[in-house]
């Protein structure tokens, strides 16, 4: 199972860090850290003036696709996405399977002021003061990839570092988890992460069974703006997007297209 592999792997590259830079030598740099977390939630919560919500998302490849955007300057994708008009900015930080750097998160937040997620596999709180140090305001946290206690115990402590986390769910006992761990925002992802298969139907099934007040984020298979109105109508306030617009010339422009209503 692909997930189970990135996992290991993700495992394996946390106990090689946690030797060369430990856990309190990392938590000393906040010392010398610029940016303080912002909430994240007035961002992504759907308005009758924005009713589309977009977290764009930087991301060079997935263990599916391959390569999705040859060109890729993660600084130019982002200050392309601030200029059409992003709620946030996802930056995928996973190295082995999705290409992705840790250090995109620093080099994006230099440049840019809107609000960053730390898209990746995390398992440890290592990980989310790591998100913290390089310039993350919030983080992803996969119910399916932790145990509900784990899930649990990482929220509380994103919570402590002022950060928020987009809680990902994909099915029933998914929400369980994330509604015992007390996720404010929650994220339906209609790709399964074991087989890789679409379920576009899942924001349908899955979203009149979460309780009131909870942000709802859809994840995966958007590049369709009749889709993304859909998805508002039966309660969606914001849209995760990555590979439509990697795959676009002019990013700015098309994040504008499906940002009107």
């Amino acid at each position: 199972m692909i997930l189970d592999d990135i996992l290991k792997k993700t495992r394996q590259d946390l106990e090689k860090k946690k030797k060369d830079f430990p856990m309190d030598w990392l938590g000393r740099s906040l010392a010398y850290n610029p940016y303080m977390p912002r909430d994240v939630k007035p961002y992504l919560q759907s308005t009758s003036e924005d009713p589309y919500r977009i977290i764009a998302e930087v991301k060079k490849a997935s263990p599916s696709k391959g390569v999705i955007r040859e060109d890729f300057d993660p600084i130019a994708i982002a200050q392309a996405y601030e200029a059409g008009g992003a709620n946030a900015i996802s930056v995928l930080t996973e190295p082995h399977f999705f290409q992705g750097n840790l250090d995109y998160l620093t080099a994006i937040r230099r440049y840019v002021a809107t609000p960053l997620l730390r898209k990746d596999f995390i398992v440890d709180e290592y990980q989310v003061l790591e998100a913290l140090v390089y310039g993350a305001d919030f983080i992803l946290l996969i119910a399916k990839a932790l145990e509900k206690k784990e899930l649990r115990t990482l929220l509380e402590y994103t919570h402590r570092l002022g950060m928020d986390a987009l809680v990902e769910i994909h099915d029933k006992e998914d929400l369980t988890k994330a509604i015992f761990a007390g996720a404010n925002i929650i994220g339906i992802n209609h790709r399964n992460l074991e087989t890789f298969k679409m379920d576009m139907q899942l924001c349908e099934k899955i979203i009149p069974l979460i309780p009131n007040g909870k942000i709802i984020v859809a994840e995966s298979g958007l590049d369709d703006k009749e889709v993304i109105k859909h998805l508002s109508s039966v309660g969606a306030d914001a849209f995760l997007i990555g590979e439509h617009f990697m795959r676009q010339n002019d990013i700015t422009q098309s994040l504008q297209e499906l940002k009107k209503f």
